[in-house]
């Protein structure tokens, strides 16, 4: 037989108890701090017209082909009038995105320089086709 112990002897037992309010404490910084956390995420809503209507605009497209030869939208163009000809293109439009499509062979110094004329004359974002 076990002999009983005496009322001054330690327990083998585990206290929790300060564990669980450490926990429960943590648990409640979380949850006010989850709602303030921002995220950047942008959305853009569309152009609507005076009756209501989305407008669709045609993408601004600028074409380089091998021999250097510029068009925008297929209206062919030079590369001293080209700055001039897109800040007057994109001045009247709200969205200032355009895209530069050339050839496989060309090189990347000439699609470089048209990049540069574009976001010089005001173009936002520049995608490349």
């Amino acid at each position: 037989m076990r002999p009983k112990p005496t009322a001054g002897a330690p327990k083998a037992a585990i206290n929790i108890t300060p564990y669980i309010d450490i926990l429960l404490v943590l648990l409640i910084i979380f949850m006010v701090i989850q709602p303030t956390t921002e995220y950047q995420l942008g959305a853009r809503a569309p152009a609507e017209a005076m009756n209501g209507a989305v407008v669709q605009a045609s993408p601004v497209v600028v074409s380089i082909d091998l021999h250097g030869g510029l068009s925008i939208n297929s209206q062919p163009v030079l590369f001293p009038e080209l700055g001039q000809k897109l800040f007057g293109i994109l001045s009247e439009r709200a969205d200032k995105r355009i895209f530069v499509q050339g050839e496989r062979d060309l090189p990347f110094g000439t699609v470089a320089r048209v990049i540069d004329i574009a976001k010089g004359a005001g173009a936002g974002e520049v995608g490349l086709i």
